[in-house]
């Protein structure tokens, strides 16, 4: 599930625009709105960085690029304009937040207190959901909302 054309408008003055050297020589930089919706991908899917789908370009050139955003502020002003946007469109109501927990039983023999592992781990997408916004990144974005 990419960005639709309205939530590109939303967010694409924010990403900074990228760098040409003066001698127009080098690389030219990946997609910016491609390589966030890669970044969106990982956050939403919780994946590892080097199972994300090809089609948002090479893995690293993302990861590093969220680096970057996260390391300049550029991802929390990212995560407070579609905030706001979706609290301005009544998709966001901050007065009651929860998060899901699911219950998974115990397999046979196994103890009540013994931790699952990542692997076998229960990933809903209304959890990686809530986990984006729990993360370290969107606590002062959602602080600056209330």
């Amino acid at each position: 599930m990419d960005l639709s054309e309205a939530q590109w408008n939303v967010v694409e003055d924010i990403l900074p625009e990228d760098p040409v050297r003066e001698d127009r020589r080098g690389r030219p930089w990946s997609d910016r709105r491609k390589t966030l919706n890669g970044i969106l991908w990982i956050l939403r899917t919780g994946a590892p960085w080097k199972d994300m789908p090809s089609r948002y370009g090479a893995y690293q050139t993302v990861h590093r690029r969220f680096q970057n955003w996260v390391q300049d502020g550029v991802l929390e002003k990212l995560l407070l304009a579609i905030a706001k946007d979706l609290q301005e469109r009544g998709g966001l109501d901050l007065s009651e937040c929860f998060v899901d927990g699911t219950f998974v039983p115990a397999k046979k023999g196994g103890t009540s207190s013994a931790k699952q592992s990542e692997a076998k781990a229960a990933r809903s997408w209304q959890l990686q959901t809530a986990l984006v916004f729990l993360s370290p990144y969107a606590q002062p974005v959602l602080r600056q909302l209330k």
